[in-house]
């Protein structure tokens, strides 16, 4: 810098690549940046490269936007007070390594720490508390990976109101933003040239730790979403020997239509690439073992710990933990007996057209657990939650983005105390439109062989809820019976609890 004494307006603590890319945006949108890693050479590499950018793309602005910090003291050094700074390390211990080294650098109470990694939500609660006197800890969960982290994240930001007045000016310069009108993405992928106009991909979520569950969620309906469309791809390849290409051209078609998303069009792009060392489809050199970090199994975990019924979600992460067993499929392949042939159907056209409906509604189905999820979190954690918000900022930037969302958006804006998403007028007719196609590939599905779970839960889930009567009426029967747990009555008020002497003279008897 050519002037030495010059205040910088936020901190970047971790250069990987979310904290990189997340530097290299907010320099974009004009604010002035210090830097550090414990890694000197990623803190090198992110002012080598914003140097590059600036002299390719803006070559009137010959101030360098990035400073590189050689420790945590300097770094504290060269901000503005009250000082912002944003941590993008690891979740878990090292974001508290950061809070510690930050209080022994001399952080002052009034400063600004915002925890933008993966972290759980409740950690994120704990936290808030444990450094209330020392600074103001903040978090923000971030969705859109690398190209996001760069060029416009969709940001979920929860706790102090103090510290989001702070810094909501510089969460919106680099959120991504959508069209007012039409709700799509406004695409950038050129350094130095930001968005200015649209709606900006985020808002205050609430208290500590919503932002991060919230996230959480979205993961959960991510690993959902992933699923459902390789379900789909399983059935068209195994069960219509379409090639890999020639499904990515089925799910190209599906992408100008309902199903219009940012997953769905990279599942395309990856289904038509050629491997370059085969020449063979890329997807069939890909082991068929999936990975996963977590979040996917908390939104599971929590739904069961609360009791909401999130089976597509669940199921998603069941799917990956299958499919690590390698070893043992390949075993029970040779053992276990079931359909070997490809599905034959009279007309191959009208199942795809078949699956794609079923596609659509099983995502609706998906999100609406989802969204159920969160409502009946926020209702335990008293989170006053803006369901119409929270797909807004959901509908660029973030992984699951998708025109869907816009759907989501006027369903909540109609109704913000919409219970279900599938009471909403317009979700419920589409699903009672399509669900004969629903039950089609799903029980083609299950004759052919062709395991799919996420599609058949999520059809589960809305035959469930369609259901006025289900025979838990039994189950509470038989918990009485082995337990004495009790049951009520359809012909007592609520709450009025009974039991059976099922081993004696069998009386009825009111508890």
């Amino acid at each position: 810098m050519n002037n030495q004494n010059q205040l910088y307006d936020i901190g970047v603590i971790g250069l990987g690549v979310m904290g990189k890319n997340l530097a290299l945006n907010i320099a974009d949108n004009q604010y002035k940046v210090a830097a550090f890693d414990l890694d000197e050479h990623k803190v090198q590499d992110t002012v080598q490269q914003e140097e590059r950018e600036r002299k390719q793309y803006l070559k009137q602005v010959t101030e360098p936007r990035i400073l590189g910090c050689n420790n945590l003291s300097e770094m504290l050094s060269k901000l503005e007070k009250p000082r912002v700074l944003l941590l993008s390390v690891p979740a878990g211990a090292p974001v508290d390594g950061v809070c510690k080294s930050l209080i022994e650098a001399g952080i002052e109470s009034d400063d600004i720490v915002i925890d933008t990694g993966n972290s759980l939500w409740t950690d994120t609660v704990e936290r808030e508390q444990r450094y209330n006197k020392d600074f103001l800890f903040f978090s923000c969960a971030v969705s859109g990976g690398e190209v996001g982290a760069r060029f416009g994240p969709s940001l979920m930001p929860s706790g102090s109101l103090t510290a989001w007045n702070r810094i909501e000016p510089i969460w919106q310069a680099i959120a991504a933003k959508v069209d007012a009108k039409t709700g799509l993405p406004i695409e950038r992928f050129e350094p130095g040239n930001p968005v200015i106009e649209g709606e900006p991909c985020t808002t205050y979520i609430g208290p500590a730790g919503s932002g991060h569950y919230v996230k959480m969620v979205h993961n959960g309906i991510e690993y959902a979403d992933m699923q459902l469309i390789c379900e789909a791809y399983q059935l068209l390849n195994q069960g219509l020997g379409l090639s890999p290409a020639e499904v990515g051209d089925v799910f190209e078609r599906w992408n100008q239509g309902s199903l219009n998303s940012y997953l769905m069009e990279i599942s395309a792009d990856v289904l038509k690439q050629a491997d370059p060392l085969t020449g063979a489809p890329l997807v069939e050199m890909i082991l068929d073992k999936a990975g996963q970090k977590g979040t996917g199994l908390w939104t599971a975990v929590s739904s069961l710990q609360i009791g909401c019924p999130a089976p597509t979600i669940a199921e998603a992460v069941y799917a990956r933990a299958i499919s690590t067993q390698k070893g043992q499929r390949q075993q029970l392949s040779q053992l276990l007996s079931g359909p070997n042939e490809m599905l034959k159907l009279s007309d191959p056209q009208a199942f795809i057209d078949q699956l794609e409906n079923a596609l659509y509604c099983a995502k609706v189905s998906c999100y609406a657990q989802g969204f159920q999820l969160m409502a009946m979190q926020a209702k335990e954690q008293a989170w006053q939650l803006d369901f119409a918000e929270i797909a807004k900022i959901w509908r660029a930037g973030c992984i699951i983005r998708a025109t869907f969302l816009q759907s989501i958006t006027q369903a909540y804006q109609q109704d913000s105390k919409l219970e279900n998403l599938l009471m909403a007028e317009s979700f419920a007719k589409g699903l009672s439109d399509k669900q004969n196609d629903w039950r089609i590939a799903v029980s083609t599905a299950v004759m052919g062989g062709i395991p799919a779970p996420c599609i058949s839960s999520a059809l589960a889930y809305y035959d469930s809820y369609r259901s006025a009567t289900l025979p838990a009426s039994l189950l509470q029967g038989q918990r009485d019976y082995f337990g004495a747990h009790t049951f009520e009555r359809t012909d007592k008020p609520v709450g009025e609890k009974y039991h059976l002497n099922w081993s004696s003279d069998r009386s009825l008897n009111k508890v």
